[in-house]
Formats: structure tokens, sequence, C-alpha cells
């Protein structure tokens, strides 16, 4: 698989996974394409914007001429589709950017990269598809879609239109699922680079219900060398699920983010639940595990050191991202090459 392109590149995950293709095959190329919505940050690949092996395209996947004319022109091996809308409490708000990006731009991605006859096509997903778990039990790929939130459920439908393109066209697509991810480059509305600029500046941690609320985390390297199994070794109409083994109720996390930065327990501040707040999410992991070769290699006390050091140590980064100047980069670096689209 020589080049591959990669829609939301310049997300958190993408951007972390575009950085693990360049390091670990010298003779890939990558072709990002992002929006540059609120969460695209291209500071986030300011180091290999000179790396001949990369090329970057602001538009809209959503957009079908933009779309068409790319993979038409760009003659990639595979396509991996990050690009979404993925924040819980804005689609509470308004879903209307949910459907369309994580809809409409699936299905505009699929139809595309059909056309030109893609050897492979990644969507990557969520587990929050699977709804929510009790006290015990897991998420496998055979549990049933059940979605509580406008973007797990966004979410879904896309997933289920990816499924259909495979049994439909026999397109050889691959859907693979995670749970929640964390690590260097998070936008900072996610709980743990949230919680890490609060407790920095003494600011409270505002904690949904009772804290009690459960979830599995997988350091995003993790879930970048899982989509990269998946993307060369899975097989075409196939579900991957990735999880970190790294189960904490919100309030335990909040405490150990607390403790690590020598701030006090005084700081939580328990606020209304999110509205249809899931309880539980755990991801069996055995299917991966089996069929790919991959497990998780970071154990969540030192991803969660690891990560706490790198806020420490990019407070310009976090900085730029608080107070939007993060958007002057792509103006800079790109403006004049791309002119009015910029």
């Amino acid at each position: 698989m020589k080049k591959i392109l990669v829609t939301g590149g310049c997300g958190f995950i993408g951007s972390n996974f575009i950085r693990l293709q360049l390091d670990a095959y010298p003779d890939v190329e990558i072709v990002n394409v992002d929006a540059l919505t609120y969460a695209g940050n291209p500071e986030n690949l300011a180091d290999i914007d000179s790396d001949s092996r990369y090329r970057f395209e602001k538009g809209d996947i959503a957009d079908p001429d933009f779309i068409e004319d790319l993979l038409a022109t760009s003659n990639v091996d595979a396509v991996v589709n990050f690009a979404a809308e993925s924040h819980v409490d804005r689609s509470i708000l308004d879903s209307g950017p949910f459907v369309q990006t994580n809809i409409v731009g699936t299905q505009v991605m699929l139809d595309a990269a059909r056309k030109v006859g893609v050897e492979r096509y990644l969507q990557v997903s969520t587990d929050e598809v699977y709804g929510t778990l009790g006290k015990e039990g897991f998420f496998t790929e055979e549990t049933p879609l059940a979605p509580n939130s406008p973007y797990s459920a966004s979410k879904a439908a896309a997933d289920m239109l990816v499924r259909s393109y495979f049994h439909t066209h026999k397109f050889p697509v691959i859907i693979t699922r995670c749970s929640n991810n964390y690590g260097p480059y998070q936008f900072p509305e996610k709980l743990i680079p949230l919680f890490i600029s609060n407790a920095l500046n003494d600011q409270s941690l505002p904690v949904y219900g009772k804290g009690d609320n459960v979830r599995d985390w997988i350091h995003v390297m993790d879930h970048a060398r899982g989509v990269d199994a998946a993307l060369r070794k899975g097989v075409p109409g196939e579900v991957y699920n990735f999880g970190g083994h790294g189960e904490l109720q919100n309030l335990e996390l909040t405490k150990k983010l607390l403790d690590a930065l020598d701030k006090p327990h005084s700081l939580i501040k328990y606020v209304e639940d999110r509205a249809g707040h899931d309880f539980r999410y755990a991801i069996d992991t055995a299917k991966a595990e089996r069929e790919l070769g991959w497990a998780p290699q970071v154990d969540f006390e030192t991803g969660l050191r690891d990560t706490i050091d790198w806020y420490l140590g990019n407070p310009v980064w976090v900085e730029r991202v608080k107070s939007g100047a993060y958007r002057d980069y792509y103006e800079t670096q790109y403006g004049n090459r791309l002119g009015a689209e910029a």
C-alpha cells in the first residue's frame, strides 16, 4: 500500500495516524484532506509539512465535486476516513453538522472511492454506536448497534452505509470501532486535556452527575496501530474493535489527574448530568488480537503520565488552540499557495 488518502488528518487521531504511517513505512505517501473546522489543527502536523511524501488538501468530504476530482487525480490505493464531527455535547446542541459530515460525507467518500476503484476503504468509527453497558460485560463486534446520542447515531448510520456497500457492491470496506482515546494533540474540549488545562489554571473540573460513568481509555498511538493493522491485514466486510483495557470511572480519572498535577480535589465540581449519558463502555479486543496480531502496548498509568508531560511541555500549542490562534497557521503556511480557498 503505497499511497493513502486520509480524511480528517489534522485532527487528534488522524494526525497521529499520519505520523505513524510516515515513520513506519518509508515508501508510503499520504494525501491529507481536512476541512479545518474547529478541531482540525494543521499545526498538529507542522513538523512534517516539508516531507515530500506528505500533501495537504483543504476541503470538505461532503463536497462531491471536490472529493471526486481529488480521488480521480491522486491515484491512491486506500482511503482511511477519520473525518467526523465527534463531540457528544455539541451533537446534543445541534445534530445538523453531524448528519452532514458523518453520514453525507461518508456517502460521498464511498461513492467517489468506488468510482475510481480504490483497493481498500477503512471507516474509523466508535464504540459509542453500541450504546451502553451495565456493570458487567463487553462490547464485541457482534453487539447490536444501539446509539444513544445524535453523535453516535450519525456514526452508526455511517457504519451501516459502509456495510451496505460491501454487501451490495462488493466494495472492499473495513470498519474499526474504538474506545475513548487520549494522548498528545487532543483538542482541549475533551475530558483529559480539558481537565489538565483547568487544573493547571486552578479552575474547576466539571464532572457530570456523580462521576460514576465508566470509560475504557486507549492511547491514541495504540489506536493508530490498530487502524494500520486493520488497513493492511483486515478482511473486507469485517469490523474490528480496539480498546485499551483501561476502564475507569470518570471521577477516579479526575482524581488521578489532580494528584498527578499536585492539585486539590476541591477543584472537582459536580454538574448536571449529560442528557442520555451512557453509563459504561468496555471493549472485547479478542478478534483484533487474534486476526490482526494487534494488542494495546501503552498501559494507562504510563500513557496518562506521558500525556500530562506532553501538555506541560507544549504550553504554546495549548494556548494557541484555546485562543483560536492555531487557525493562523494555515493562512501563513498555505494561504499564498491556495489563494481564495484559504
